[in-house]
């Protein structure tokens, strides 16, 4: 596989964005140590837009034969009052039931959940120089920057906030440098954070990434955030602006179980979900089953993804890309209940793998209704 062909594979669907696509060839062309990781706080249960999209990206990544690793972010998750604030219920979680979560999500998407690293934040963190490594780092951002970086927490600026959650970022941007990763990989909502290792990346003194004397930068790469299932909170969107202004809401939310749909759920808790679905006629931006389907079933293309309805409302019919999915609804050749129905149909499918662990193993999952999810 030459270079051009495992940077396709790291801009392919869901990635939204590469910081920046000449650094990862760089990376590529003097054989860099290329070790991937994406981080995740430890709180509810996993739902697609942490499964699959994360596990779509990892199996992109080791086909490109890129070193492919999860953080579990206990101490994060305890500045940040997951799980009710409880270090141990939260590292027995992670270790239980996200670990477990993630490598089934991660083998429905096509990866090898084998070749993953899991690493428990706490495992590193109690090493005496990590400490260090936040030092410099935050020696190097400004307070007012650190404040308006809380939202990589899911918090908001201006939000009442204990001390603890400022260094936060600091130590978000720590674990790429003191973990040695040159591929560092999230959601879009954690871009602030990537933002600034790539920035600070030449000015600091400890664990910095180096190559045959060369210091390197990392490479952020953030995949596309899932639409949640509920209706917007303003209704029409006027434009792009407002849409960016209210997107945060717009995400699926572990908080709000009809927004997402989880990796276990049964196939009628699905259905449900979906025919509830905010799916306007022919509106195809701010549509978040149209969204699921171009990310989850669209990924690869072409593919087939067949749509069942009566001979009286046009029969079958197949798509082989989002575009011509796209175009129909927008003429409203397709009705948004056959779209529903079809994507709960393949979430379905998609899902029965994972659904059947947890059959065999409930363990995982009664111990998720045992712990307090707190925001």
């Amino acid at each position: 596989m030459d270079i051009d062909e495992r940077i396709a594979l790291v801009l392919k669907k869901p990635t939204e964005e590469v910081l920046t696509v000449e650094n990862l060839r760089h990376l590529f062309e003097v054989g860099a140590p290329l070790q991937h990781y994406i981080g995740f706080e430890i709180s509810g249960f996993i739902h697609l837009g942490t499964g699959l999209m994360a596990g779509a990206k990892i199996a992109d990544f080791q086909r490109a034969g890129i070193k492919t690793r999860i953080f579990l972010a206990d101490w994060h998750s305890w500045i940040n009052d997951k799980l009710g604030g409880d270090l141990e219920v939260i590292q027995e979680v992670a270790l239980k039931y996200f670990k477990v979560g993630m490598e089934r999500s991660i083998e429905v998407m096509g990866g090898k959940p084998d070749k993953v690293e899991f690493v428990l934040a706490s495992e590193i963190l109690e090493k005496g120089d990590y400490w260090q490594t936040v030092i410099d780092i935050a020696k190097n951002v400004t307070l007012a920057r650190m404040m308006r970086s809380i939202t990589i927490m899911g918090r908001q600026m201006g939000e009442a906030i204990d001390f603890a959650k400022l260094i936060y970022p600091a130590m978000q941007v720590a674990d790429i440098f003191y973990q040695g990763v040159t591929i560092a990989h999230a959601g879009m909502d954690q871009r602030k954070a990537h933002v600034i290792a790539i920035e600070v990346a030449p000015k600091l003194k400890y664990h910095p990434l180096e190559h045959n004397g060369e210091k390197l930068k990392p490479v952020a790469v953030h995949h596309h955030l899932l639409l949640g299932l509920q209706e917007p909170p303003v209704w029409p969107i006027e434009g792009e602006e407002q849409f960016k202004e209210i997107k945060a809401q717009m995400k699926m939310s572990k908080s709000k179980p009809y927004s997402a749909v989880f990796i276990h759920d049964s196939p009628e808790e699905i259905k449900q979900k979906l025919r509830k679905a905010f799916c306007p006629a022919k509106e195809v931006k701010y549509n978040p089953v149209l969204d699921w389907a171009e990310h989850i079933i669209f990924r690869e293309e072409p593919t087939e993804f067949t749509i069942h309805r009566p001979a009286k409302f046009g029969g079958d019919v197949t798509y082989t890309t989002f575009e011509e999915l796209k175009r129909d609804f927008a003429e409203g050749k397709l009705h948004p209940l056959d779209l529903k129905n079809a994507v709960a149909e393949y979430l379905i499918e998609l899902l029965e793998p994972i659904r059947k662990y947890f059959e065999r193993h409930p363990e995982p999952l009664e111990l998720m209704k045992s712990v307090k999810i707190t925001r």
